[in-house]
C-alpha cells in the first residue's frame, strides 16, 4: 500500500542561535528528554511548531519542486508529524550531542527515538490544552528575558540576532510558549505529586554507606621508591632489594617515613615527602591497591617489586568515598552591582563597569575600591566581597558566569534580573560538608531518581491514551 505524501513545509536549516537558544531554553525549563537513551538524555530541543500562540496556523510553504515535499510521518489524534518536524529535532539534537562531546548514535535509530519523543510531547500539549492548562504572554515574556540574559544581551538583542538567523519572532515565542507549557503540566502532573520522605534519605544514605565499590574508595599513599635499571643484572638487583628492606625496616622501627623518603627513594614525589595525594583507589596502580588492602591509616606495605623497581607504600589517608566523606566546592567570588533606572541606562552601566574593568586589568584602579565607592549592593562596605558560598547560592546566570572564571578573573559585565554586575572570582576551597548538607544532596539525589521514573511513567500513560497512526517512517538522511 502506498501512503500518500503531502506536500507541506519544506526542509528548513537549523541556524546555530537556534540551536544556542534551544540549549538555553533546556537549561531554564524543566521538561525531561525522557524517552531517549543516556547520550541524549537532558536534550532538550522545541519541536517545529505548526500552530501561533493565539491557535492561528502558521503559514506553510507549499512544494515548488524546487525542494523535496513533506509528507506526514504520524497522527496523534487528528494532529500531523511531519517528516521536516522529525529532522529538525533530529539536527537540534545532533548539535547539541556534538557540541557537548558526546556519541551519535545511527540516525535511523535517533530518528525513531525523537519521533517517539514528538509524540508524547504532542500527546501532552493536547492534554494541557484538553484540562484548561494555560500560559499566558508574560510568562513568555519573562522565559525570553530570561534567555537574553544568560546569553549576556538584552531582549531587543536576542530578538535581532534571532532573525539574523532566519528565525522569526512568532515561530520562537511559539517554540518557547509549548515548552513553558510542557514543563507547567510536568510541573503539575508529577512534580507537585512527588513526595520524599526521610525513610528514603535514611535509605539512600545507608546505601551510599553500604557501598564497597574499590573504585569509591579514597586513597592517599606515600611511597618510597627504589628504581632498578632495566640493564641491571641479578646481583644489582639483589643490591637494590636489600636497600629497600632495610628502608623499610627502619620505618616499622618508627623512623620519620619523610626522613626515609629523603634518603632512599628516587620517586618524583620525593621533595613533597613521597605522598601521591588523594584519589580514587582505581587512579592508583592495582599493585598498590593490592599492597594496601588490608592496611589501616599509617600502616606499611611490604616491599613490593613493579616494573620500575622496588616499592615500600604507607597509607595517609583511607576513607570511603560518598556522602560521609564528601567535599563541596566554595567559590569566594566580589562584584560591582549598578542598578538601572531612569538616570542609567542597562547599556551605560554596561559600558561603565567595562571601563572599571579594563582600569583593574591595567593596575590603575582597585576592585575593592571601586565596589565601596560604586557598588548598588549590600557588599559595597566589605569591597563587594560575597564570601565563601556554596554552589546554588547564586542566580544561575551570576554562577554560570563565575563557574567559568579562574581565580582572580573578572568578567565581562554581565545583565541578571538585579542589574548590572562586574564578577571577580577571588579563590575557591573544597569543604567537607555538613550532616544538613549530606541530606540535602541525599534528597535531591532522591528526588532527581523519583522523579524520572514518575515523569516517564506519566508520559506513557498520557501517549497510551492518545490514538497514534504511524505512517510512513521518517527519513533518516
Amino acid at each position: 500500500m502506498t501512503i500518500q505524501r503531502y506536500p507541506l513545509r519544506p526542509p528548513q536549516p537549523t541556524p546555530v542561535l537556534t540551536v544556542l537558544l534551544r540549549i538555553g531554553l533546556s537549561c531554564l525549563l524543566a521538561s525531561a528528554w525522557v524517552g531517549l537513551p543516556a547520550h541524549a538524555q537532558k536534550l532538550k530541543p522545541s519541536a517545529q511548531l505548526t500552530t501561533g500562540l493565539l491557535g492561528q496556523r502558521i503559514p506553510t510553504t507549499v512544494n515548488t519542486g524546487q525542494q523535496p515535499a513533506d509528507f506526514i510521518v504520524a497522527i496523534v489524534n487528528s494532529e500531523p508529524i511531519t517528516n521536516n518536524e522529525v529532522g529538525q529535532r533530529i539536527s537540534s539534537v545532533e548539535a547539541q550531542i556534538n557540541q557537548q562531546g558526546g556519541n551519535l548514535p545511527p540516525r535511523t535509530v535517533l530518528a525513531h527515538e525523537v519521533l517517539e519523543r514528538l509524540i508524547q510531547e504532542k500527546a501532552q500539549l493536547q492534554l494541557a490544552k484538553e484540562t484548561g492548562l494555560r500560559v499566558d504572554d508574560a510568562a513568555v515574556d519573562a522565559a525570553e528575558q530570561t534567555l537574553a540574559r544568560r546569553n549576556q544581551i538584552d531582549v531587543a538583542e536576542f530578538r535581532r540576532r534571532m532573525r539574523a538567523e532566519g528565525m522569526t519572532e512568532v515561530r520562537f515565542r511559539e517554540e518557547l510558549y509549548q515548552q513553558v507549557t510542557l514543563a507547567r503540566l510536568r510541573e503539575r502532573e508529577v512534580e507537585n505529586r512527588l513526595r520524599i520522605s526521610e525513610q528514603d534519605i535514611d535509605q539512600f544514605i545507608a546505601e551510599e554507606q553500604s557501598n564497597v565499590d574499590p573504585s569509591r574508595v579514597l586513597l592517599n599513599l606515600a611511597q618510597v621508591l627504589v628504581i632498578v635499571p632495566e640493564s641491571a643484572n641479578p646481583a644489582q638487583v639483589a643490591a637494590l632489594e636489600a636497600r629497600a628492606r632495610r628502608a623499610l625496616e627502619r620505618a616499622r622501627a618508627g623512623e620519620d617515613f619523610t626522613a626515609l623518603v629523603n634518603e632512599y627513594s628516587d620517586a618524583p614525589e620525593r621533595a613533597a615527602g613521597g605522598v601521591m595525594g588523594v584519589r580514587p583507589a582505581d587512579r592508583y596502580p592495582t599493585l598498590f591497591v593490592e599492597a594496601t588492602q588490608d592496611l589501616k591509616t599509617g600502616g606499611l606495605s611490604a616491599v613490593v617489586r613493579s616494573g620500575a623497581g622496588f616499592h615500600i607504600l604507607k597509607v595517609i589517608e583511607k576513607s570511603q568515598g560518598g556522602l560521609a566523606n564528601a567535599t563541596i566546592t566554595q567559590s569566594r567570588a566580589r562584584h560591582i552591582l549598578l542598578r538601572t533606572s531612569p538616570q542609567l541606562s542597562e547599556a551605560a552601566a554596561v559600558e561603565k563597569l567595562a571601563d572599571f574593568r579594563s582600569r583593574i586589568q591595567a593596575g590603575k584602579a582597585d576592585f575593592a575600591t571601586l565596589a565601596r565607592e560604586n557598588s548598588q549592593d549590600g557588599s559595597a562596605k566589605q569591597g563587594g566581597d560575597l564570601g565563601f558560598v556554596n554552589p546554588g547560592s547564586f542566580v544561575p546566570e551570576f554562577e554560570d558566569v563565575m563557574n567559568r572564571l579562574a581565580p582572580g578573573d573578572i568578567a565581562p559585565p554581565l545583565v541578571s534580573r538585579f542589574g548590572v554586575h562586574l564578577i571577580q572570582l577571588m579563590e575557591r576551597r573544597e569543604t567537607p560538608m555538613s550532616v544538613a548538607e549530606q541530606r540535602d544532596v541525599a534528597r535531591a539525589a532522591v528526588r532527581e531518581k523519583k522523579l524520572d521514573e514518575a515523569y516517564s511513567n506519566w508520559a506513557q500513560e498520557v501517549r497510551g491514551r492518545a490514538y497514534v497512526e504511524l505512517r510512513e517512517p521518517p527519513e533518516s538522511e
